[in-house]
């Protein structure tokens, strides 16, 4: 697929088919992935693919709880609560393939100040964003769809409980993975007149 096209094409897909999706396929998608710039080229994403429904299930019934707890802490109607929920629920459920992104320190840079290492810990995060982006282009290009969550931020060491994580992964975002059993439209884009300026900003 021609690259403008892919990246003009590419949609956020809620809605799947129950057809499973190879592994090949998936993997053909992660390698995409893995060739996302770095910082350092230190690589920090790491990537669980979740395709048994079981686990499935455990990762979603457990963010949920928490999730039901932040909406009560909000204050929403109990009833509103509960579609939330079983909304969230389903659509980590329903998608034939879920791609956890996580990141890992591990081979970044370590400083003793408190703001360098939080400038490290943001290049790190944005290297798997990086990552991330390559992931959705590249499934969209191989004729799967694709919705990017950041749900686990929310909720990091739920996620690693739920999945016996190694302690130095931290969680990122959920990407869902099928065939599109829905065909969204394109959603209103800013120009870059109104994002971008040339030498100065005024």
């Amino acid at each position: 697929m021609e690259f403008f096209e892919a990246v003009s094409g590419r949609r956020s897909v809620r809605s799947y088919r129950a057809a499973s999706v190879p592994d090949a396929l998936v993997g053909r998608a992660l390698e995409a992935a893995i060739l996302a710039p770095s910082a350092h080229n230190a690589q920090p994403w790491r990537f669980l693919v979740l395709t048994e429904a079981g686990l499935k299930e455990c990762l979603a019934d457990a963010m949920a709880t928490e999730y039901r707890r932040d909406l009560v802490r909000d204050g929403l109607p109990s009833s509103e609560i509960d579609e939330l929920v079983k909304a969230s629920v389903r659509s980590f459920t329903s998608a034939p393939v879920l791609v956890l992104a996580c990141l890992t320190m591990k081979d970044m840079d370590h400083y003793p100040d408190e703001a360098r290492q939080d400038a490290e810990c943001t290049m790190a995060v944005q290297s798997v964003a990086a990552a991330l982006q390559n992931l959705l282009l590249a499934a969209h290009a191989l004729g799967l769809a694709a919705c990017w969550y950041c749900a686990p931020v929310f909720c990091p060491g739920t996620v690693k409980e739920a999945l016996g994580l190694p302690l130095d992964l931290e969680p990122q975002a959920l990407v869902t993975m099928g065939y599109a059993a829905e065909q969204p439209g394109a959603q209103a884009r800013m120009s870059v007149e109104e994002v971008a300026r040339f030498n100065y900003w005024r």
